[in-house]
């Protein structure tokens, strides 16, 4: 009787190891998923980021008298160099909104100077901010549902007990800076 009740002891113990092994485990995977999502932003906006020089220089070229709107996109550019950087989900997307807010003007430079428009490097460069916003859209949505699954994962029982060991908490969104 001793002996039985000693194996069912055991084996519930190999179990209990088991299942917390395979939740953190699992859980330590979503969190990594979320992480490897914010680096993919990460790298579409540096991409984005590295375009706006080019960008400048090509409407300076047309556009030299225009240096407030110049400077404010170098400036925003800059800002967001840094928020990639950091930790904060909420600064990388406040510093995308201000670089959003800073191309608008500095685009609809092209409709003033038609030579500017004309200009196969201004265009190829709005075909380039073009394709990088579309990956940063897919970016921003892949990095979102990674945060979906990690919070639903830690927030449902048995593996809102294993989060906390495996070091993991909720994540926040990232909000479109729009």
């Amino acid at each position: 009787m001793v002996r039985l009740l000693l194996i069912i002891v055991l084996v519930l113990a190999v179990a209990a190891l088991v299942a917390f092994v395979m939740g953190y485990n699992r859980i330590r995977s979503a969190d990594v998923r979320v992480a490897e999502a914010l680096s993919g932003i990460d790298v579409e906006l540096m991409r984005r980021a590295s375009l706006i020089p080019s960008l400048v220089h090509t409407v300076q070229t047309f556009a030299a008298h225009e240096k407030a709107i110049l400077d404010h996109v170098t400036n925003a550019r800059a800002a967001l160099a840094s928020a990639t950087t950091g930790k904060s989900v909420a600064q990388r997307s406040a510093a995308e909104k201000d670089l959003d807010s800073a191309l608008v003007p500095l685009l609809a430079l092209g409709q003033n100077y038609p030579q500017l428009n004309s200009s196969e490097n201004f265009l190829n460069l709005q075909n380039n901010l073009a394709d990088t916003e579309n990956k940063l859209a897919f970016a921003r949505q892949y990095y979102n549902d990674a945060v979906a699954t990690l919070n639903r994962l830690i927030t449902t029982i048995p593996w809102m007990f294993v989060a906390p060991l495996a070091g993991v908490g909720e994540r926040e969104y990232y909000q479109t800076p729009r």
